[in-house]
């Protein structure tokens, strides 16, 4: 038999945290393809289109105004309703796409899956993109908001822990991404999780300072504001919402902790996944 030189060989992988970036980088034309496809699908035959990027906060944030600012007369530490809840909810909207799209990986794709061979990373990593370009267009949303308040009203300052908002990203898109991949996983077998991970997020944010402020947690229930601080979320929102206005709490051991975290859930997202993802097809 003669030697030969092959393009590619499939074969299966030993280590649980192997990555094999280099083959992801190699396939960066179907990853691009896969982030377009997410974003275009998003507003195909709508009618008004990318214009749901912008729709979709607004109306959540005018909802928060009138039921959580207007009714329940929940504080937002003197900062404005509106940037209050936008610099919430653009972080929270990222985390929560990531996760619930990611979820759905070997679900949604077991047809493909089954037949053509690709790293099967491209998948959920096209979604964490694709989902960071909408983030991006909110944030432009968020940040028209922020300079008429800053600009013409004077109400904010500054602060430098501004700087940390690429960080901050990171950490969300890898809590999302690492939660997307348990969760897919194990849908592979149980698929009751399917059912439970809409109302699941929906718990999870009234759990994270997207409403309220961490301040009027610790003010009113001191023994009990290691329940909030335990959600990696809490310290990534609201140092977001810290630089931006100078308001809030912004304590470091609680943003490493939250790093920890982020870099824990992303691990134990790829071991999950680096194994069901060699015999899921049998299972589902």
């Amino acid at each position: 038999m003669s030697n030969k030189n092959w393009d590619l060989i499939i074969q299966n992988k030993s280590s649980l945290f192997r990555l094999d970036l280099h083959e992801v980088w190699r396939y960066r034309d179907l990853l691009r393809m896969y982030v377009k496809r997410d974003i275009i699908t998003f507003y195909k035959q709508t009618i008004l289109g990318p214009m749901w990027f912008f729709i979709q906060p607004i109306m959540t944030t005018i909802m928060f105004m009138f039921v959580f600012g207007g009714i329940a007369g929940i504080s937002t530490d003197g900062v404005p309703q509106a940037v209050f809840y936008l610099a919430g909810l653009v972080c929270w909207n990222y985390f929560a796409d990531c996760l619930t799209k990611c979820s759905d990986t070997f679900n949604a794709n077991q047809q493909i899956f089954g037949k053509v061979y690709f790293p099967r990373l491209i998948v959920p990593f096209s979604i964490v993109i694709s989902n960071m370009v909408k983030m991006g267009i909110q944030l432009v949303l968020f940040l028209v908001v922020y300079a008429y308040y800053f600009i013409v009203l004077g109400t904010f300052e500054i602060n430098w822990t501004i700087v940390l908002f690429p960080v901050l990203l990171l950490m969300l898109a890898s809590l999302g991404l690492g939660f997307g991949l348990v969760i897919s996983s194990l849908t592979t077998k149980y698929r009751d999780l399917r059912f439970l991970i809409t109302f699941g997020i929906q718990l999870w944010m009234y759990a994270t300072p997207v409403i309220y402020p961490l301040s009027v947690m610790k003010q009113n229930y001191p023994d009990k504001i290691w329940v909030i601080v335990a959600n990696p979320l809490t310290a990534i929102i609201e140092t977001f919402k810290y630089g931006f206005t100078g308001v809030g709490v912004f304590e470091w051991n609680y943003l490493l902790y939250s790093f920890v975290m982020s870099i824990a859930v992303l691990l134990l997202g790829i071991i999950v996944f680096n194994r069901v993802q060699k015999n899921f097809m049998d299972v589902i």
